[in-house]
């Protein structure tokens, strides 16, 4: 009776709708995992880079930094942060009292069959606290 079930008295055969749905469960979550395994990282490390030009920012004005060191401090973090970005992508502004710094890039992703683009573009501005 391992094969079939008692329904109202007669005997039905298992139709396996079970182990089809368990499958397809299954794929899905091992789809997801997938997914979440490429997209997660380049999220972390904008993340972490944000952060880093907040603080490159907040200082650079104390501290008078020229764009150039600005920009070298950004892309070193890029490059610890395994960022595929150009040092053309670093965008950078200094005056006096304000020191704005601002990274567009983009980071291809291949999830097995489907491709996509994630764009980003983390920006801070830094301004001095004894500017009017």
């Amino acid at each position: 009776m391992s094969e079939s079930i008692k329904f109202a008295g007669k005997l039905r055969p298992q139709r396996g709708a079970g182990k089809l749905k368990a499958i397809i469960v299954t794929a899905i979550l091992f789809v997801a995992v997938i997914a979440a395994w490429k997209i997660v990282p380049p999220y972390s490390a904008k993340y972490q880079l944000a952060d880093k030009i907040d603080e490159v920012a907040r200082f650079a004005v104390l501290d008078h930094k020229t764009e150039d060191q600005v920009k070298d401090i950004v892309f070193k973090t890029m490059q610890d942060l395994d960022i595929p970005a150009k040092r053309d992508d670093i965008k950078v502004t200094v005056s006096p009292s304000k020191v704005t710094i601002l990274v567009d890039y983009t980071i291809p992703v291949d999830i097995l069959m489907y491709h996509v683009d994630l764009h980003f573009t983390p920006s801070s501005e830094g301004k001095s606290l004894t500017a009017s």
